[in-house]
Order: structure tokens, then C-alpha cells, then sequence
């Protein structure tokens, strides 16, 4: 007998991870920005980061990003902007998913595709909210740098040692 049995269908949502469609810039930018907006910012900071961290197609074409999905619907994101060093430069998640273990089922899926095309560790910049997070996942605190949203704002710098 499968889990529906006589009691009906099951609740369980099917989560999948994929590349990001250039097409969906957008979408995920919007996400992005409600995501951070969780933390309670005011108008003004969130239209400066809405500009500052827009999701281009560009972006997604030149770099590993990937989406999950509940479903069909994408619930969260992440994506790894390459260079000399490498940055987690987005990693959020839908409000209303927050708390359900989305953002630690995503970072595994970022330090699996890490250890699979040889990226050793890569850094970050986070909001003081989410520096606990990333913290229980496993990254450093390296210390703080100023915000390019707003001049004399400290936030944390983290990096994470992708192992082996």
C-alpha cells in the first residue's frame, strides 16, 4: 500500500533543484527582495537593494545559480558570482518558507556543486539577521565590511571551506 492508502493523499510537497533560466531574473530578484525585506527594513533600504542586487540574465548565464522548486513554484535560490575569489552572492528564500528547512537543503545543494567543480571556498556578505545561519552551516566569520547599501553600515563577512 503507498503513504496515500486510505487515508488520502499525502501533503508532501516534491522539492527539486535546477539551473536558473535566464528568464527568470526577475522572479528571483523579486524573491531576493522579499526575502530580505523579512527582516523588517524600511522602503528606502529596500529600494537601494533591489538596485544594488537585481538578478540579470547576464548574472545567471555567467554563473552557477540554481533555484528550487515546491512544486512548480520556485521557493528559494542561490548563486555564486565566479572570479578570483568566489562569492555566494545570493541565497534566499521565500518568506513563508523560511523555518521549514529549505535554506540548510539549499546550502547542502551549494556545497555539493562546490565540491563537484573544485571550488574550495568562497565568501560572503550578510545581513546580521542571517550571519547565524551561515555560521550553523559552517562558515567563518571573517569579520565586517561596510554595506554598499548604506555608508557606516557594518555587516559580516563570512567564508566557507568547501570540504572534501
Amino acid at each position: 500500500m503507498t503513504d496515500a492508502g486510505c487515508h488520502g493523499q499525502t501533503n508532501r510537497a516534491v522539492l527539486t533543484i535546477r539551473p536558473a533560466m535566464p528568464s527568470e531574473a526577475g522572479m528571483l530578484t523579486d524573491i531576493a527582495c522579499r526575502s530580505e525585506a523579512y527582516w523588517g527594513y524600511d522602503p528606502d533600504f529596500m529600494k537601494q537593494f533591489r538596485s544594488i542586487y537585481q538578478v540579470t540574465e547576464e548574472f545567471i548565464n555567467q554563473n552557477p545559480t540554481f533555484v528550487m522548486q515546491e512544486d512548480n513554484e520556485i521557493v528559494a535560490f542561490y548563486g555564486l558570482l565566479l572570479g578570483p575569489e568566489v562569492w555566494l552572492e545570493y541565497f534566499f528564500v521565500e518568506p513563508r518558507h523560511i523555518g521549514k528547512g529549505y535554506g540548510r537543503l539549499l546550502w547542502k545543494h551549494v556545497a555539493e556543486y562546490c565540491r563537484e567543480v573544485a571550488i574550495r571556498e568562497f565568501r560572503m556578505v550578510t545581513s546580521p539577521q542571517a550571519k547565524e545561519f551561515y555560521v550553523k552551516m559552517g562558515a567563518t566569520p571573517l569579520g565586517e565590511v561596510e554595506s554598499s547599501l548604506r555608508k557606516g553600515r557594518m555587516i559580516p563577512l563570512l567564508v566557507y571551506c568547501v570540504g572534501g
